[in-house]
């Protein structure tokens, strides 16, 4: 549990273990009824983080957009909830529930939540 201080659960103690079991909808639906403010129309919640392996669960407000960025890493985004717009290489790709889209290390990208979204985020990081 999370202490005073902490809105949520210290990460040592949520990735503690060796078999975690997560239902996405329930866990989005944690994640959009905290407490504090969304921080730029968005929410995120890291799910895994072991070794060069790191999986976050997004929350987009309609209308939210993330500026172009890059990870020095495979990046998988797999849409969840609402429709989704992700420019990379000059093509947008529209993402709706159960489409996931696969960008190589360093690719620049950025992504628009077209309506209330959710994605998960899979990040595979290169040394």
């Amino acid at each position: 549990m999370a202490d005073a201080e902490r809105m949520r659960e210290h990460p040592t103690a949520r990735f503690s273990g060796t078999i975690h079991a997560y239902n996405l909808a329930e866990e989005l639906r944690i994640l959009r009824n905290e407490s504090r403010p969304a921080n730029g129309g968005h929410r995120q919640i890291t799910m895994v983080q072991r070794g060069m392996v790191t999986q976050v669960l997004f929350s987009f407000d309609a209308g939210v957009a993330l500026p172009v960025h890059a990870a020095h890493g495979l990046v998988t985004i797999q849409a969840l909830e609402g429709t989704m717009m992700v420019l990379a290489d000059d093509h947008d790709y529209k993402l709706t529930p159960g489409c996931m889209l696969v960008l190589d290390t360093d690719t620049p990208h950025d992504v628009r939540a077209l309506t209330e979204s959710a994605r998960l985020l899979t990040l595979h990081l290169y040394l």
